[in-house]
């Protein structure tokens, strides 16, 4: 302390201004990886003597490639899905005596950039990004150059150059809607999630295949999109059932649509569950969601859901990630999980 202030701590981010590169530039001259040019050294390493830049544990741990530490990049770390994804990849990494550093890149991917980066700079021995949908091809070369192993671990992702863990869309919903029909119905339809969504798309996939396969129809107005708020789920749940009183059933695209759906029913009016019991006074909707969470069972009927363990899912990623700082050249592994069906009273 200096005349009761604290003096300011030059960071990366500082050296990397200071020299007009960027933080990945700045951190590949500090670990000696990569191809930067002598000149670019030069001028990193005397923004470094200039500005009084500390090279810290961090860096001295880069250099040595090996720092014991994995980044983690969500969307949004209070999603259900990826907080059981970073629980599962921090259980395996402890039990290793590595540590998760986890970080946030916003619903859009709009930092998804910053968060490379700064996971880069910090020396991370390799980065597992949740929801890969906003991951460029140019995020994906930088990470090589940067030697740095990605793994992805999400709901749904289309790349076929890195490791990918996620869950079996279509096969859930195929199972889901297979389970339904074996139930007697007959008037299903598919609430929830986004067209941009690839999750969804692989989802309805698997639900209209399944119809076909039966010889239903697939109606493209029982297919409705909405916001994953309870109340908006709600909402959507009462207007479709206005629209189209023959709907009996309804698979839902996340647990907290599925917990809406229902009291979206309940609040019409009409019971959820199994359609045995139905009343003549009483219309009665089964439930099926996707996911699972602990509320699911305090609802009068418990709802039914078809899970893939977003947990397992991180066991999964943390393992591939072991794997691959191990064995960088090794070849590209898509790992999909299967699907498990927890039946409860509402379907």
């Amino acid at each position: 302390i200096i005349n009761g202030m604290n003096p300011k701590k030059i960071t990366i981010t500082d050296v990397a201004q200071h020299a007009g590169v960027s933080v990945t530039t700045v951190s590949l001259v500090l670990s000696g990886k990569g191809r930067i040019s002598d000149k670019t050294c030069h001028r990193v390493n005397s923004a470094i003597e200039t500005l009084g830049y500390v090279r810290n544990q961090q860096a001295a741990m880069l250099r040595g490639r090996v720092s014991n530490v994995i980044g983690l990049i969500v969307s949004d770390i209070s999603e259900p899905f990826y907080a059981e994804v970073a629980a599962g990849i921090s259980e395996i990494l402890e039990a290793q005596g590595k540590v998760l550093f986890l970080t946030q890149c916003g619903k859009n991917g709009l930092h998804l950039a910053r968060c490379l980066d700064s996971l880069s700079g910090y020396g991370v021995d390799g980065i597992i990004v949740g929801s890969g949908r906003f991951l460029s091809d140019e995020m994906k070369q930088k990470a090589r150059d940067m030697h740095l192993p990605l793994v992805c671990a999400a709901r749904a992702s289309e790349f076929d150059d890195i490791d990918v863990i996620r869950p079996d869309n279509s096969q859930a919903a195929k199972m889901a809607t297979e389970y339904l029909i074996k139930h007697g119905h007959r008037q299903i339809a598919y609430l929830g999630g986004e067209s941009s969504s690839l999750t969804r798309a692989e989802r309805l996939g698997g639900f209209c295949g399944t119809l076909i396969q039966y010889g239903l129809p697939f109606k493209s107005e029982w297919v409705v999109e909405c916001d994953c708020k309870q109340q908006d789920a709600a909402e959507a749940t009462k207007k479709l059932l206005n629209h189209h009183p023959k709907i009996t059933a309804i698979l839902c695209h996340k647990a907290s649509i599925a917990m809406g759906a229902y009291f979206g029913v309940i609040g019409m009016g009409n019971s959820v569950g199994k359609d045995e019991n139905e009343s003549y006074y009483s219309r009665q909707v089964a439930l099926i969601g996707f996911g699972d969470v602990p509320e699911a069972e305090l609802t009068d009927p418990p709802l039914t859901f078809i899970s893939s363990s977003a947990r397992e899912i991180g066991y999964s990623a943390a393992n591939r990630m072991l794997q691959r700082i191990d064995a960088p050249d090794e070849q590209v592994q898509h790992i999909i999980l299967p699907p498990k069906l927890i039946a409860r009273g509402s379907a």
